[in-house]
């Protein structure tokens, strides 16, 4: 989500600014490569990049295929085959190994409907949503972004030959909750559609504002993530020591779920350094949807809690993660925020958090995609 409002915010610049603009989509890939469906790029008429297609090697070659498609003021798929030993021929000098179809879609502010819009109100609720990019590998008409949907199309330019069938397909996506990939044949013609299923961004609410939470809530906002910081001492909880928090509350812990919002996107974090503050704190969040709730601290201090509250069991043992984060020796301040928001992530990614070196299958398996 980190990457559509970088977008979005470059995007109302290139506006004030009178520049026109393209939005480059990542809609299908096969095989490997850097990038996954979904990344996309805002390109700006003077060359401007906001967001990435892939590590670098696709750019320069996507600039000039987003200049074309502002010029022509015309949606266009560009497929790079890196498979070919000869991938020389694009001038980018690819070499991952996969084939990767690119929608660049011509941004124009009059219309209601351009992609930047349809981003814009998929990021208005914190909500999940799918987002339906529409393209043809075998016809020069390209659809683009073409609907929004919640609980019902929020935003919508598809052809009504084939709502249904897309609504019932997104229905589908929604109760996997996994992106999907499918085709619809229409008037003789194919038309791939690419169906994103998008949660809001994660929400790490960090009860605790010592000195050890600044990198943690700064490193976390450099992800995308929502960030609240709590804490009892107003001296600490301050807009001057967590300048990119969303919210910073100084609060009693049985006052603090009535000013939060915790939904399956929601990971907290005990680091108060207060065992009596975490401790009634830790009684709250056992009974909220929060996917993720970690303790700082020592596996017996956890073990203490939970028998405290006459709440040792297995489930809430393994629910709570304590001591947080994962074993990378970390030391300082900065290594442990490290070391807790890679525990976070995969636990939302749903990943291993083990080598990639000795996985046995492709990195992106765990995307069902």
């Amino acid at each position: 989500m980190k990457e559509i409002t970088d977008i979005i915010k470059a995007y109302q610049k290139a506006i004030k600014e009178g520049k026109s603009t393209a939005l480059a989509t990542v809609v299908k890939v096969e095989g490997s490569a850097y990038r996954r469906p979904g990344a996309r790029m805002l390109v700006t008429e003077d060359g401007q990049l906001t967001g990435a297609i892939s590590g670098g090697c696709l750019e320069g070659d996507a600039l000039r295929k987003a200049l074309s498609a502002i010029v022509q003021q015309e949606n266009k798929l560009v497929t790079y085959d890196t498979t070919d030993e000869d991938d020389a021929k694009f001038g980018v000098q690819l070499g991952c190994n996969g084939i990767i179809h690119i929608l660049f879609e011509p941004v124009t502010e009059v219309d209601e409907l351009n992609p930047i819009a349809i981003l814009t109100a998929l990021q208005s609720k914190r909500e999940s949503a799918v987002l339906a990019t529409f393209f043809s590998l075998g016809d020069r008409f390209q659809l683009g972004t073409g609907m929004l949907f919640r609980n019902e199309p929020v935003l919508s330019k598809i052809p009504t030959s084939i709502s249904d069938k897309v609504i019932g397909d997104i229905e589908a996506v929604f109760e996997n909750k996994t992106s999907a990939f499918k085709v619809y044949e229409q008037n003789d013609q194919q038309t791939d559609v690419f169906l994103e299923f998008i949660k809001p961004p994660i929400s790490l609410i960090i009860a605790g504002a010592g000195n050890d939470a600044q990198p943690l809530a700064e490193m976390a906002y450099l992800l995308g993530w929502e960030v609240t910081v709590i804490d009892g001492r107003s001296t600490h909880a301050t807009p001057q020591r967590f300048p990119n928090a969303i919210r910073i509350l100084v609060s009693k812990p049985e006052s603090i779920l009535s000013h939060t919002q915790i939904d399956g996107q929601t990971a907290f974090v005990l680091m108060t350094h207060n065992y009596n503050y975490d401790l009634e704190l830790l009684k709250y969040l056992l009974d909220t949807k929060a996917t993720y709730i970690g303790t700082l601290g020592p596996k017996k201090k956890l073990l203490r809690m939970l028998d405290e509250l006459d709440l040792a069991t297995p489930e809430n043992e393994t629910r709570v993660h304590g001591p947080i984060g994962l074993d990378i020796g970390a030391e300082t301040a900065e290594e442990i925020a490290i070391s807790i928001l890679a525990e976070i992530k995969s636990v939302f990614s749903g990943a291993s958090a083990m080598f990639l070196k000795e996985k046995k299958k492709p990195i992106h398996v765990y995307d069902k995609m």
